[in-house]
């Protein structure tokens, strides 16, 4: 079938819409008509760097959309069903049997190089292959072919509305909100960091004031989005201009140091920064994609001596089949407020969308694909 999609033809140049085509779904995949999908940093970062392989690509991977055709061994889903889309897994490694599937020991394979895994693509255009497959989906598309291991059926009671926001639950709102829900765990009472106060931040904020944190603190840049973590329960907000002593205000704040700490940024001095402001016993996540040889130099005997925890994240440590219906009803409860990050754009101002990501003027953009009828 003829699509749309947006493609990358090369590192660092703008997403081109064109026309496609896709393959039926095989045994084991699911068509999916993309409602709308997120845009994600991972997306922007992938953009700047060189490919794996020498050909184009179809980026996304926060898709949400309708259910259009199954393969014949598929059961967890029907044509009909509204679903949202996150990363993919082989099911089989020992990571995943140890119910741990964001460790997939395939996680690579599965999630960016762009093809099945017999080496061949879905996607074409006048013969040629195009690659596919992002996260298991290539979500910035009119339709994308997913499996049932990167799928999770949405609840009916979900109004149509809310239902196109709920892409970024299986990436970057899953990512932020599991990293606290599954790995820091804050206890009631205690106190988080977040630094970065994009929309992995504001997930894993959300989520720790849901939790019953009592101080929350965001660390950014940005002033208008220390503003809305103010809004979304940050009990306190330190702008990362240069000028502040970020570790010593945290101290202060917290009267001597935080129980959890999130790094989002990527950026090692940063990262170091939320490890020094760790009281004694805390536990310092961090999810950011640094480059290939990204290193990071700690105080061995503070990291010793205090207890501290330093632990490397992927998605949340999430089941997504657990996690983003949990998320999907604390929204409903007013404790998980998602919508309050989005600013929805039309599938062709994607690289607008992108920009204004880059730029901090969008938390999280929402590209809505030309077909609405669920």
């Amino acid at each position: 079938m003829d699509i749309q999609a947006a493609v990358l033809e090369a590192p660092q140049g703008q997403l081109q819409l064109q026309t496609l085509q896709l393959e039926p779904p095989r045994d084991r995949e699911i068509l999916v008509r993309v409602m709308a999908t997120g845009v994600c940093h991972t997306d922007m970062s992938v953009m700047g760097r060189p490919f794996p392989v020498n050909q184009p690509i179809v980026l996304g991977h926060e898709g949400a959309g309708v259910v259009e055709a199954i393969g014949a061994a598929v059961t967890k889903v029907k044509p009909g069903d509204r679903v949202v889309m996150s990363y993919n897994f082989c099911g089989a490694c020992p990571s995943c049997l140890r119910k741990a599937p964001s460790y997939c020991n395939y996680f690579f394979g599965n999630n960016f190089l762009g093809q099945r895994a017999d080496g061949s693509t879905a996607l074409s255009r006048q013969g040629q292959p195009v690659r596919h497959n992002f996260f298991g989906q290539s979500s910035f598309a009119t339709h994308c072919l997913c499996t049932e291991n990167n799928v999770v059926k949405v609840p009916s009671s979900v109004p149509d509305a809310l239902f196109e926001l709920l892409g970024p639950l299986g990436c970057g709102l899953q990512t932020g909100a599991g990293a606290v829900i599954n790995v820091l765990q804050p206890a009631f009472g205690e106190s988080l960091v977040v630094f970065g106060a994009g929309a992995v931040g504001m997930a894993g904020l959300m989520a720790a004031r849901a939790m019953g944190a009592a101080t929350v603190i965001a660390v950014d840049r940005v002033p208008q989005r220390l503003d809305l973590a103010m809004q979304l329960g940050a009990t306190h907000t330190l702008l990362a201009d240069g000028q502040t002593d970020v570790v010593g205000q945290i101290r202060e704040i917290t009267g001597g140091g935080a129980n959890c700490t999130l790094d989002t940024t990527a950026v090692s001095a940063v990262l170091r920064q939320a490890v020094d402001c760790l009281a004694p016993l805390g536990r310092c996540g961090f999810v950011g994609g640094a480059p290939v040889g990204t290193t990071l130099e700690i105080d061995v005997r503070d990291m010793m001596l205090n207890g501290k925890t330093l632990r490397g994240i992927v998605e949340g440590d999430a089941n997504a089949d657990v996690l983003i219906p949990q998320l999907i009803a604390m929204q409903a409860q007013g404790l998980f407020p998602f919508e309050k990050l989005m600013k929805v754009y039309p599938f062709e101002a994607i690289n607008q969308a992108m920009a204004d990501a880059k730029s901090g003027h969008t938390v999280k953009p929402i590209l809505r694909m030309p077909t609405q009828t669920a």
